[in-house]
């Protein structure tokens, strides 16, 4: 027995730990529950009476010895390890401040849209973008033969069959939703549709392919066009200057009837003239009128007792005047110089 304390010493002495793995290993072979110590210890009951005593010792010391050992590689280990990681940081250092972000120009305005009119009664709807020409053409009293169907207008995704026109294709404006909520909802409907659409125009720094419109509809017994006039007054009002003057032209959509156009003065030249009101001293922000009685019918709403009007703008065009925007390509350029100066508004 003592023959073997003395071995088992001399393996300790000469065992050598250069990673994890190995001092798991010496863990196990001399200090686990099952290593070589621990049955030196179970087999110390076989040692005679006078032996026992001196035997038991040395098995104490081996024991002390084999655990410091453990302790020693351990502590080497860390401290190499530490050093392949780098110096430890200086805690006392103050932290680094938070930077915080700002929303998108369009969503600020976008917000600002949805605000308003939730104030004087708005909900807000929403619908699909890739939509079918049923909801985007045919139920908004969209002829055939219009040029809005054509692929120089629309971006068609997908046909009916082989040789049919298109019939699934990215919507062009948010009326599709105005369509599908006048199917599931009984009037009377006030709502508003904020949302992206898609148009195959030549991006310049006053058009874009993509771009956001938010669209509004009211539909109950007795709605007329003073209703609508003093809803649009209340918004530009409300978004831009008290003293910004608003123009109603007369205008054609098929989905409407009469229909107008909303110009306001321009918030960037105040009616000096500029490029972007064209050197008028005008630029428009919507298209609007009173919902043609077809459009109701095509919904399922008798159009003998329920009356509605109907209108839409551009987030784009009213975060250009809000913010003095003079160029439309710079909202999807994610320039961080433009989307820091939003910070805060």
């Amino acid at each position: 027995m003592r023959d073997k304390v003395k071995e088992i010493y001399q393996e300790i002495e000469q065992y050598e730990v250069q990673s994890k793995e190995q001092l798991d290993q010496f863990r196990i072979r001399y200090v686990g529950r099952k290593g070589v110590i621990a049955e030196l210890f179970e087999g110390l009951k076989q040692v005679s009476q006078d032996d026992r005593r001196l035997v038991g010792q040395e098995l104490n010391v081996l024991k002390d010895f084999a655990q410091q050992r453990l302790k020693e590689y351990t502590t080497t280990l860390e401290e190499n390890q530490n050093q392949e990681t780098g110096p430890v940081p200086d805690l006392t250092l103050p932290a680094i401040p938070n930077q915080y972000g700002a929303l998108h120009p369009l969503n600020l305005v976008r917000q600002q849209i949805i605000s308003i009119f939730e104030r004087i009664g708005f909900s807000v709807a929403d619908g699909p973008e890739i939509e079918t020409d049923w909801y985007n053409f045919g139920a908004l009293n969209f002829p055939d033969n219009h040029p809005a169907r054509d692929m120089q207008d629309t971006f068609f995704v997908e046909k009916k069959s082989e040789g049919a026109p298109a019939d699934m294709l990215l919507r062009t404006h948010t009326s599709n939703v105005q369509i599908r909520l006048m199917e599931r909802q009984k009037p009377p409907i006030r709502a508003i549709m904020p949302g992206r659409v898609y148009r195959n125009e030549a991006i310049s720094a006053r058009a874009h392919c993509m771009f956001h419109q938010v669209e509004g509809l009211y539909v109950d017994k007795q709605v007329g066009f003073k209703d609508l006039k003093d809803t649009l007054y209340h918004f530009v009002k409300e978004m831009f200057a008290k003293d910004v003057k608003i123009r109603f032209r007369p205008s054609y959509f098929p989905f409407t009837e009469p229909s107008a156009e909303i110009d306001i003065s321009c918030q960037i030249c105040h009616g000096k003239g500029c490029n972007i009101c064209k050197y008028t001293g005008w630029v428009e922000i919507a298209g609007s009128g009173m919902v043609d009685p077809n459009v109701l019918q095509n919904c399922g709403i008798d159009p003998n007792e329920y009356t509605g009007f109907a209108f839409g703008m551009g987030v784009e065009r009213v975060t250009q005047l809000r913010y003095g925007v003079n160029d439309l390509r710079l909202y999807t350029e994610n320039d961080v110089r433009f989307l820091r100066q939003f910070q805060g508004a």
